[in-house]
């Protein structure tokens, strides 16, 4: 692969650009992308043909869909710091090769601890991608215009996979067994490993010595039970267990950033997280995936048990938004070249304001073309805002630190997920509560899943406190990507990339 330099005559040589190959290796990269993203919801179909053919237990089927989303976060600083120092095409690799043998592993579970453990190697793995295909983009792509492109691809890619996961299963478990939905991975891994070495560089930071296995146990002790005790928190509602975990994921966070200040090459760069074009690019990050995923929960059950949808076809309604996402990414990316990127990222926010506050007064007669209307404008707002943040993100960090930096940003993103779930699920909970009737039963009051057990009576005024839950939670989201709005303004104008 070359990169040749081009030439302004006012300032000389500038960056040099990619050539066909760096953007064919780019295409390489998108397909085992794309199918890490949906492992993340691929199992939402082939769950009851896991349970009749397993039978696991209640935990063992919350594990089987939780534990893949818990390793992965736990382990993405971790990943991204071992391809800074080993060689991120070599761990990228490693990890396509554990990818494989894991999708095998789970494709042929024949015990639900079996499968636990096959989905918890397949987070190892996608640990090991995700980070690795964002610090290449960096190697690969020196020029601003052309790696703007490619973090555009690159974002556009990663959400539209947890989109297409639920399509998918549902396709492959409608025609084939429930193992087909993990070896639809293979021939993307195999690609990947006889590609990889061909097209991709290796590149590493400068770090030397030993790997700090400390610092990377720290990582993982305080990932995995903040992510973990926010979810249970905001599933659940308030119980000691997760509360503590939350406790404990905090505390070993404070010890884990302590000791990164200690070190000559830390993990984690605490310098370039102070960097206001890093920094606030992260912020950025987690509170558009607070909404993305805060809002995703609600939309999904408004789907299924408010207009009866069926799941199948749920899911592919739910894929129309990904409308906006295709057609606004690369336009506030164009944008993005002719003024400062701060503007753009503002309005990406407010358009997903718009978006969701048009969702607010939606009531049970609304149609479905008004509310997948407003998805798509506050998909697109937000897909943009991220593609922006991600962009400047990655052309702030040295390329020595593009792993780590890679990792900081995605781990950001399930944090914000997970925050995005406590608090708008929170607020719908509250809401979805007050509405009802005191007559009621207790299970109705819980979840609208147990209201559907109950009456005509019952499930009417059910469905009707959710959607109106469903537009708190909107408002709740308008009101948030407004603020998000405020602080791009606020930290990242003239920030530089």
């Amino acid at each position: 692969m070359t990169l040749t330099a081009h030439r302004d005559p006012a300032t000389g040589p500038g960056p040099a650009r990619a050539d066909r190959r760096a953007w064919t290796a780019l295409g390489v990269l998108m397909l085992p992308l794309l199918l890490v993203s949906m492992d993340v919801s691929v199992l939402y179909f082939a769950l009851p043909a896991i349970s009749a053919d397993l039978r696991p237990g209640v935990t063992e089927q919350l594990w089987i869909l939780d534990i893949y989303g818990f390793v992965l976060a736990g382990l993405l600083i971790t990943m991204g710091a071992l391809g800074d120092r080993v060689g991120r095409r070599t761990v990228l690799l490693g990890g396509t090769a554990l990818f494989g043998l894991a999708s095998a592993a789970a494709a042929y579970a024949h015990t639900p601890g079996a499968l636990i453990g096959a989905r918890a190697l397949l987070g190892v793995g996608g640990a090991c991608l995700m980070p690795a295909t964002l610090a290449l983009i960096r190697v690969l792509f020196t020029d601003p215009a052309q790696r703007a492109k490619a973090v555009t691809l690159w974002t556009s890619v990663m959400a539209s996979g947890i989109a297409l996961g639920p399509v998918v299963s549902g396709a492959l478990v409608e025609h084939f067994w429930w193992g087909s939905v993990f070896l639809v991975n293979l021939p993307a891994m195999a690609l990947l490993l006889v590609l990889g070495p061909l097209l991709l560089p290796e590149s590493k930071g400068a770090a030397t010595g030993r790997f700090d296995v400390l610092s990377a146990a720290l990582s993982l002790g305080a990932l995995l039970p903040l992510i973990h005790g926010v979810k249970e928190l905001a599933k659940d509602g308030w119980a000691p267990l997760p509360a503590a975990g939350v406790a404990v994921g905090l505390l070993v966070g404070l010890v884990f950033l302590r000791r990164q200040a200690r070190l000559a090459h830390p993990m984690v760069d605490l310098a370039l997280l102070r960097n206001r074009a890093y920094g606030g690019s992260v912020l950025a990050n987690l509170l558009a995936m607070a909404a993305t995923v805060g809002f995703a929960v609600f939309l999904t059950q408004y789907l299924q048990s408010v207009l009866g949808q069926n799941p199948f076809e749920a899911a592919l309604w739910s894929l129309v938004p990904t409308a906006g996402v295709l057609a606004a990414a690369p336009a506030a990316a164009a944008l993005a070249r002719r003024t400062d990127r701060a503007y753009v990222m503002a309005g990406g926010f407010l358009v997903a304001a718009a978006g969701f506050a048009s969702l607010a007064g939606i009531d049970r007669d609304t149609p479905l073309w008004v509310v997948l209307t407003a998805g798509a404008v506050y998909a697109g707002g937000l897909v943009s805002a991220m593609t922006l943040a991600n962009e400047l993100a990655l052309g702030a960090a040295p390329p020595e630190r593009a792993g780590s930096a890679a990792a900081v940003l995605e781990s950001g993103t399930e944090l914000g997920g997970a925050l995005g779930m406590a608090l708008l699920g929170t607020l719908g909970a509250a809401v979805y509560t007050g509405a009802l009737p005191a007559s009621v039963p207790a299970a109705a009051r819980e979840t609208l899943g147990g209201a559907l057990t109950a009456g005509p009576a019952v499930i009417d005024a059910a469905r009707t406190a959710f959607v109106e839950a469903m537009g708190a939670v909107a408002a709740g989201a308008a009101v948030l990507m407004a603020a998000s709005a405020a602080l791009s303004l606020a930290l990242l104008r003239k920030a530089r990339s």
